[in-house]
């Protein structure tokens, strides 16, 4: 059995992960990366202040952790206008949705995180909310129930997905701008990481930023997670200030490699190179191979090392690449 991928390179938010509201950018100006995205946003940002309209509903799409919710809060910000923050899950009833809504002022945004899991009760409710700017209450059961329109503030609607395959049409065809989040470089990580380090108060070496950019599998969130715990390390067994040394020694102690692989992803690629001769192997197969979910293969483990070009999709499943074995050190013959 694998250990569990629940660890510092899982993208996803988790409760150790709040001290980077401190951290998130405000604005577009300290917003890093996604320049063809924040481009674009900032277009339609300063045409809609112009026009003295709230912004068009917008859809963010991508893997977890590469600064979806991050966006929505510097779009409200940019619009001056409060904002709501929610998840699909969190939405089990339309009273949940309808009592939202009927709270938004004029120009406010509400953020639905993970939209492709709201119910479908729930997501009809949002048709006439978004397009309309009403929400249509169901009075009373049987022959005597009568619907009622309640009228809406004009707002924004922000959506944030990592499957936007599992949004079905009638919803996403409402949202009039749908940008994707690709993963970061190493260049634009190692910004964030500065702009990360000072406010933490943190002393550090430039080469020691760039290190720990290399292992942070282009994700903003795994980076600021790595700086963390490396900041532990420094002030416990060192001077206090993250440098080459401190960090390789930090990035070892974890198990991460300088690929930003762990010990999962390498035990990964070995059960896939030894017991099925590289593949190709179903995805149900590897997760009970490794007795993890399904769902964390896919959204946590494969975006990440087909990006890497180590595993690759095919027809009849997934297969490692001739990369994979001069990472692991593997005779290919």
């Amino acid at each position: 059995m694998i250990e569990s991928k629940k660890n510092l390179l899982n993208p996803k938010f988790d409760r150790s992960d709040d001290f980077e509201g401190g951290l998130r950018p405000k604005t577009f100006k300290d917003y890093v990366g996604q320049k063809r995205t924040k481009d674009n946003l900032m277009v339609y940002v300063e045409a809609a202040l112009k026009r003295k309209e709230v912004l068009d509903h917008v859809l963010v799409y991508g893997p977890p952790g590469l600064g979806k919710t991050t966006l929505a809060m510097v779009l409200a910000n940019e619009m001056k206008a409060a904002y709501r923050i929610t998840s699909g899950p969190a939405l089990a009833r339309a009273g949940d949705l309808a009592s939202i809504l009927t709270g938004l002022k004029k120009g406010d945004f509400l953020f639905i995180d993970e939209i492709h899991r709201l119910s479908k009760t729930v997501e009809e409710i949002l048709y006439t909310a978004m397009e309309d700017f009403a929400v249509d209450i169901v009075l009373g059961k049987g022959p005597g129930a009568k619907t009622v329109r309640l009228e809406l503030q004009p707002f924004t609607m922000i959506g944030a997905t990592t499957r936007i395959g599992s949004i079905s049409s009638p919803l996403r065809d409402r949202f009039g701008v749908v940008e994707r989040l690709d993963f970061y470089n190493n260049d634009e990580l190692e910004l964030i990481l500065s702009n990360s380090a000072r406010r933490l108060n943190v002393e550090y070496e430039k080469g020691a930023l760039g290190v720990i950019a290399g292992s942070s599998r282009g994700t903003p969130r795994v980076a600021n997670r790595l700086l963390k715990r490396i900041r532990d390390f420094a002030q416990v067994e060192a001077s206090g200030k993250i440098d080459l040394t401190i960090t390789r020694k930090s990035l070892e102690s974890l198990g991460i490699d300088e690929w930003g692989l762990d010990k999962f992803d390498r035990e990964l690629l070995k059960i896939m190179v030894y017991k099925y001769k590289g593949g190709p192997v179903g995805l149900e197969t590897l997760a009970a191979a490794t007795s993890e979910e399904k769902d964390t293969l896919q959204e946590v483990c494969e975006p990440y090392l087909i990006k890497m070009g180590m595993i690759e999709k095919t027809a009849r499943g997934r297969k490692v690449t001739d990369e994979v074995y001069k990472v692991l050190d593997i005779d290919q013959r």
